[in-house]
């Protein structure tokens, strides 16, 4: 999906950080505060992996399905003990920047959610240097679709992603299904400490792998693409929860929290578009008329959606995801309120 050009915006916080700092905030090892960074991603690792053997043990499962026609486009699904394709379905995409990571060591939440009725779908996606970003937004659109196919009587799609996962997850909200001949029953979103504007990564070390260029953060941020949405959300009560940890960096802290409200300095402003790039963004016929739009900097609370914003305390980038192996953890149960509708 292409993004119009906008108009003329405050300069971006992070552009004016050094080389030295942008590397800095956007290393999450960084800023673990109980861990060394070497010793906090062994940890993250190896929580993951023993998630993973404890479910696959103890839980009824289908392992490595596949999604499409691709080597690594296969997913692992979860079953409560009462299993019923009527269920509940949280969807979820691993983090490691694109370029690391795998769901064989990502089945955190799967003992807690199964335990409460509510099926589990953990995805793999191409990594880089295999996979581009294009194609793993393509993959993960796929694999939510081979779960609405399979389920069409789920009682909901809710999709979870931590990191790089929250920015595929957050890719969602504008997709056009109308290509898959399906419309996915999405109800929810948990996008935890996640990055929606790609354009710093660009500027990174992280981005060796990725041979991620500007036209390709843009043409892939959730943030750009909001911004140059012009419609409401399909379903007003589909619940977006943005999510950061406390002790996650302050520019992760920065992008998730204007990603839910906007940046401080935001100013409206006039700006005429190709009708062509408005039908990119929009759907029915009043699309091709529109040709000059009055814009706020779109975001999920100015865009009409059914959106908060936490920030949990005493966690950091890793604690925040690995704690959901625990039945009484504060995001755990934020998850299974969302899904059954409690307050």
């Amino acid at each position: 999906m292409e993004v119009p050009e906008r108009g003329r915006r405050a300069e971006a916080p992070w552009k004016k950080l050094s080389k030295e700092e942008l590397e800095n905030q956007y290393s999450p090892s960084r800023w673990v505060i109980r861990l060394g960074a070497e010793e906090a991603l062994r940890t993250y690792s190896q929580i993951g992996d023993e998630a993973t053997k404890r479910a696959r043990a103890t839980r009824r499962n289908r392992l490595h399905v596949p999604y499409g026609d691709g080597e690594g486009e296969n997913l692992d699904i979860y079953f409560p003990e009462q299993v019923s394709e009527a269920s509940p379905f949280c969807v979820f995409f691993h983090g490691g920047y694109w370029q690391s990571g795998s769901k064989d060591t990502s089945a955190f939440m799967v003992n807690p959610l199964t335990a409460q009725g509510v099926a589990v779908v953990i995805v793999a996606y191409d990594i880089a240097p295999k996979g581009t970003l294009d194609q793993m937004v393509d993959q993960v659109t796929r694999s939510i679709v081979y779960i609405q196919k399979q389920y069409p009587r789920n009682e909901g799609i809710y999709l979870c992603g931590h990191s790089a996962g929250a920015h595929l997850a957050a890719m969602m909200l504008l997709a056009d299904w109308t290509k898959h001949a399906v419309a996915p029953n999405l109800r929810g979103f948990f996008l935890i400490s996640g990055i929606y504007d790609l354009e710093p990564i660009v500027f990174t070390s992280q981005n060796g792998p990725l041979l991620m260029t500007l036209e390709d953060a843009r043409r892939n941020g959730p943030q750009q693409l909001l911004e140059a949405a012009l419609t409401q959300p399909v379903d007003p009560a589909c619940h977006v929860l943005v999510i950061v940890g406390q002790h996650d960096s302050p520019e992760f802290s920065r992008q998730s929290r204007e990603f839910y409200q906007g940046p401080q300095d935001h100013q409206p402003f006039i700006q005429q578009i190709p009708s062509e790039h408005l039908l990119q963004v929009r759907q029915g016929p009043a699309a091709s008329r529109s040709c000059l739009a009055l814009f706020s900097t779109q975001t999920l609370c100015r865009g009409g959606w059914n959106a908060s914003f936490e920030e949990l305390h005493d966690v950091d980038h890793f604690e925040i995801i690995w704690k959901l192996t625990q039945d009484d953890y504060v995001l755990t149960q934020m998850i299974l309120r969302t899904i059954f509708q409690e307050p």
